[in-house]
């Protein structure tokens, strides 16, 4: 769509690297042109003999769209529990301008590329923000991953336990020989579910099953942190051997980021890739809550990784502000009430409800920290399009990216009430928090598709895959 040119202005632009008072010109095709400090913005509309619109948003801030490179769509198949529509209005409401769904718990999973195009036919005219796609690693697809590379995918996602559905079976030391020479040299990225399953003897097994069900600790002991370290023994063993950049999703253990960070730091740095290609992410509820706040019976704070004790929160926090992760993503997936409302911990889905709501819970937390803007650009949006790939078009505010804004208000707060969220399916264990930061303005490629609580027009999102 081509539009006429625009002139977005802030006193609060926020780049990667600071906050100033000045302005954005945007193209004709949605694209950022400059980026102006405030007398270069006199001196333009002084000189400028066209037309151009001007969107003033005076005191708000105005940073670069969100990328929340981990969410689970599950259109098509199923629908009960996401949608395409559904996503992707609650992302836009949410700051959000691109999302990467997950290759799962679609029907089919994004496993092959016949797969891909039936999901792409899903979402094609039917999401409001822009949406790209994961691939999956499972038994015996290997044969799929170049097709897939080549399609578009903006990488792989596999798991070293079991998913919880059963046409994404987690994948055994064989066929991770067998992606790893199939992705050398492609410059994608293999993300990896990180546990693994440890080997508990009959006798704790028994404990455990007499242990009650409903208590967090209860759940929490199950999947303890050395599943997370054993994972990441076996990734280590991988990247010594080859050149293909791996990215571990997810992290809810504190104890693997300076393991992370050590091989990290040890791998040849002439490979060419953002963070030598050896990467990690959290998400907003393991910075957000603690093992001692989540009451008994309260299956929406269920998740796998676990979320941990408060020490734990902490580390994660330490190690973040010390560049040690990332990125930080919301880990969107949503199902059923059957499924989720269930007292008993060690039953009911294990998944977190958040896309609406990364920014926010974010910048309320960071800004307590002592945290600026600057840092929502970086994790929530550089970061995210870096491992993605997709940093020439999204995650920041630079001439030739796409010119995908918000307007944010940092100082305003807002309770979460099930009125306001927009995903498909309303529980959530943020449910009642008051937030501070509020979207007031979504724009995507320069077009307006979020203002003061309504999603605007029709759904103007394209596919980021090579043919879509």
């Amino acid at each position: 769509m081509v539009l006429s040119r625009q002139l977005f202005l802030s006193k609060r632009l926020v780049v990667e690297d600071k906050v100033f008072d000045g302005g954005i010109l945007v193209n004709s095709y949605g694209v950022i042109e400059r980026v102006l400090e405030r007398k270069e913005v006199s001196r333009l509309l002084d000189e400028s003999g066209e037309n151009i619109k001007v969107v003033d948003g005076g005191d708000l801030a105005l940073i670069a769209g969100i990328v929340d490179s981990h969410v689970h769509i599950n259109e098509p198949g199923r629908t009960a529990w996401e949608g395409f529509q559904t996503a992707t209005k609650a992302a836009a409401a949410g700051g959000i301008t691109t999302i990467i769904d997950m290759p799962l718990n679609s029907i089919p999973p994004t496993t092959s590329l016949e797969n891909l195009k039936i999901k792409a036919t899903a979402a094609k005219g039917n999401v409001f923000v822009d949406v790209g796609f994961w691939g999956g690693v499972i038994p015996q697809n290997h044969d799929s991953l170049q097709d897939l590379v080549e399609a578009g995918v903006v990488g792989f996602k596999c798991f070293l336990c079991p998913s919880g559905v059963d046409e994404f079976p987690h994948v055994e030391l064989q066929d991770l020989q067998k992606a790893f020479a199939c992705l050398e040299g492609t410059g994608s990225v293999l993300a990896f579910h990180a546990e693994i399953d440890c080997a508990y003897d009959q006798g704790h097994k028994e404990k455990m099953r007499k242990k009650d069900l409903e208590e967090y600790h209860t759940f929490l002991e199950s999947r303890p942190a050395s599943m997370e370290l054993e994972a990441f023994n076996l990734i280590k063993k991988f990247v010594k051997k080859h050149n293909v950049r791996v990215h571990i999703v997810h992290v809810s253990s504190a104890e693997i980021i300076p393991l992370l960070h050590a091989l990290r730091r040890a791998r040849s740095e002439n490979n060419g890739f953002w963070r030598n290609g050896i990467t990690a992410e959290t998400c907003h509820h393991y910075l957000t809550f603690s093992a001692e706040q989540i009451p008994k019976g309260h299956s929406e704070f269920k998740c796998a990784p676990p979320i941990r004790d408060k020490n734990n929160q902490e580390k994660l926090w330490d190690f973040l502000l010390e560049d040690k992760i990332d990125l930080i993503v919301s880990d969107h997936s949503p199902c059923t009430p059957d499924l989720k409302c269930n007292k008993n911990l060690m039953e009911a889905w294990g998944g977190i409800s958040s896309v609406q709501f990364g920014l926010s819970l974010f910048w309320t937390a960071a800004e307590a920290r002592g945290l600026d803007l600057t840092s929502i650009s970086k994790y929530l949006s550089s970061g995210p399009a870096h491992l993605c790939s997709i940093q020439h078009k999204k995650g920041a505010i630079k001439p030739g990216l796409d010119a995908d804004l918000v307007f944010f208000d940092p100082e305003a707060e807002f309770v979460i009430t099930t009125d306001i969220i927009r995903h498909k399916n309303k529980l959530t264990p943020y449910l009642n928090m008051k937030l501070k930061g509020v979207v007031k303005e979504t724009y995507l490629r320069g077009q307006l598709i979020y203002r003061d609580g309504n999603v605007i027009g029709q759904p103007i999102g394209e596919l980021l895959l090579k043919e879509s």
